[in-house]
């Protein structure tokens, strides 16, 4: 076995102490980072890798993740987050890059009773089963709580230099952190927007409403408050100005963007079926929350209306406009 690991590198703590613990052993660090729509390449994981002189790949994940979120095998957190299954996914794309490389083993810094969706000891198993690699998976911080793989075993690996840190207690990753010289440890956090509730309101929606969804309907849910209208209609209202210069990058060939042109507010996208009834809802939102729509009687206002490359204008109000639509609103924020 050759002395080099494809490491999963997070940016978080625990995977910069995997790493330590392995190039102090001289092992050769491959180092991986995953980008979902979910989550994005931390440049922590690319300043650490630097450090430490580990070639780091960012891969990002192909269109049949989404599908594994929609039905997980091993189910989902609170949220709507199939940890295991993610990491199984992950884990199947590491050990490609582990073949193609030369490496010997994966490595991760899971540690052994840390998450309770992902990292009890069954689903360690169930991981490592799972992903085809049985044998070759280490977990440095937990090893010796572990079963001895194959590095180990034919001494690639030196075990007694590993170790044996499990539960939720960061006391002893922090001493380890001090011992590498990490003078700023990161805060833990899972970094997944599919563990926030809104978030996870969001995604179940457009499985409930699109089951022939793309990618950039994902990317779609990070952005501004999203209203329900019917079936195959939804509004999305931005809430800053930088959000709404997401709604404008994001305006494609299904959607339709509002501008509020003679006034300020938000804009808004309106995602599936679009039509009149639609278009005086968005602009009731819109009005909804800026200053002018606080106004009475019903406020006279001009909106810029861009769809498929070209652009017009409309003017508010219309013949029955309503009132208050928040309670058409998907998730709390």
């Amino acid at each position: 076995m050759t002395k080099k690991a494809v490491l999963m590198l997070s940016g978080g703590l625990d995977s910069t102490l995997a790493l330590c613990i392995l190039r102090e052993q001289g092992i050769e660090i491959e180092a991986v980072n995953f980008v979902t729509a979910f989550s994005c390449c931390k440049l922590e994981s690319l300043e650490i890798a630097r450090k430490f002189g580990a070639k780091v790949t960012t891969v990002s994940v192909n269109d049949d993740y989404f599908k594994m979120i929609e039905k997980p095998k091993y189910g989902w957190g609170r949220g709507i987050n199939p940890c295991v299954d993610c990491r199984i996914y992950m884990f199947r794309l590491a050990k490609k890059l582990m073949d193609a490389t030369g490496a010997s083993f994966v490595a991760s810094g899971e540690v052994l009773g840390q998450r309770p969706m992902s990292q009890k000891f069954h689903q360690l198993e169930i991981i490592e089963r799972d992903s085809g690699l049985s044998d070759r998976l280490l977990r440095p911080l937990s090893a010796k709580l572990l079963a001895p793989t194959l590095p180990e075993r034919e001494g690639v690996v030196d075990r007694e230099k590993l170790y044996g840190i499990s539960g939720r207690s960061r006391k002893e990753l922090l001493e380890l952190a001090a011992k590498y010289g990490i003078e700023e440890p990161p805060t833990p956090s899972t970094g997944c927007l599919l563990t926030e509730p809104d978030f996870a309101d969001k995604v179940r929606d457009l499985f409930d409403h699109k089951p022939h969804y793309e990618r950039w309907d994902f990317e779609t849910l990070k952005v501004g408050r999203h209203y329900r209208l019917g079936p195959n209609t939804k509004i999305i209202l931005g809430r800053n100005q930088e959000e709404n210069l997401k709604l404008e990058l994001l305006n494609a060939r299904e959607s339709i963007l509002l501008i509020p042109e003679s006034f300020k507010g938000p804009s808004a996208l309106i995602v599936g079926e679009t039509g009149e009834a639609a278009e005086n809802k968005a602009m009731e939102l819109i009005l909804q929350y800026s200053k002018l729509g606080k106004s009475s009687p019903a406020p006279q206002a001009r909106f810029e209306r861009r769809q498929s490359g070209g652009r017009d204008f409309l003017s508010w109000p219309p013949a029955g406009a309503e009132r208050n639509l928040e309670s058409l609103r998907i998730g709390g924020q």
